[in-house]
């Protein structure tokens, strides 16, 4: 029973990477009904992608600096992710939106989950630039670039979702992730995620 569930949630997943629009417009519509295993099937996508970059920022300090930034960097994350969202639906509910909390809480969550891949196909990059140049300011510009393509992205993901969910809407609310962005780096400088003295 456990197994099936799990296999629907990473099949679910799959389906949500490769055509998010599509994924929450469905369940949106009444098409598809996600069970709970999908959506932490999608929550687990978004935690394994930032405890995994997380370990390669690490890399300069020892085995403790790795374990560290893994869990440091899914905390960070995770609380960037979470404190504006409820602005996400009352902000977007007043300028119009009818989409039900759910409907939008999913297509924050494909988001992330889609941030969370991004964030494991950068892993090679980030590895790579960090063991070639040992350098913690090279260290931290490879990074910023990083996070900086992935924030992008996420941008380009979230705005599709949300046009598709309501396509008669003239914009898609991603000042979301802008101040996702904004709340992440702070707690990342504050964390010391940033820090990449040896």
């Amino acid at each position: 029973m456990f197994r099936d569930q799990l296999q629907a949630g990473v099949r679910h997943v799959g389906v949500a990477l490769r055509d998010p629009e599509e994924f929450a417009a469905a369940w949106n519509e009444g098409r598809n009904e996600y069970s709970l295993a999908v959506w932490g099937a999608l929550l687990a996508t978004a935690i394994v992608g930032t405890t995994t970059y997380g370990m390669t920022m690490g890399l300069l300090g020892g085995a403790d600096a790795i374990f560290f930034k893994a869990i440091i960097c899914t905390l960070a994350a995770g609380i960037s992710w979470a404190i504006p969202l409820p602005a996400l639906y009352i902000l977007n509910s007043l300028s119009g939106s009818r989409l039900p909390a759910t409907s939008t809480l999913l297509a924050a969550l494909v988001t992330v989950s889609w941030g969370g891949l991004a964030m494991v196909a950068s892993i090679p990059v980030n590895w790579f630039f960090t063991a070639t140049v040992p350098h913690p300011a090279f260290v931290l510009a490879v990074n910023l670039v990083v996070f900086t393509g992935v924030g992008v992205s996420m941008m380009d993901v979230f705005r599709r979702v949300m046009s598709r969910l309501e396509p008669q809407r003239q914009f898609a609310p991603v000042w979301w992730l802008m101040l996702v962005g904004v709340i992440g780096a702070e707690l990342f400088y504050c964390f010391g995620l940033f820090d990449f003295g040896a």
